[in-house]
C-alpha cells in the first residue's frame, strides 16, 4: 500500500519538476507549485517511514467500533 501510494507521489513530483508551472491567484485563491511540491516530498519521506516500520516487524493494531 504505501509503495504504491510513494511510486505514485513520485510520478507526479517527476511530472511537476519536467514542466514547472508559476504560481498564481485566481478568485483571491493562491496556487503555490512550490508548497505542493514540498507537500509531496513529504509524502514520500513519509511513505519510507510507513515502509520502514513494516521491514522492521512493528505491527499497527486498529480496532473498529460499530
Amino acid at each position: 500500500m504505501y509503495s504504491t501510494i510513494k511510486t505514485q507521489t513520485l510520478s507526479m513530483i517527476a511530472e511537476m519538476t519536467a514542466s514547472p508551472k508559476p504560481s498564481y491567484s485566481i478568485d483571491g485563491q493562491i496556487v503555490q507549485w512550490s508548497d505542493y511540491l514540498k507537500q509531496l516530498r513529504l509524502t514520500v519521506e513519509w511513505c519510507d517511514q510507513q515502509i520502514a516500520r513494516n521491514e522492521a516487524g512493528v505491527e499497527e493494531i486498529t480496532v473498529g467500533r460499530s
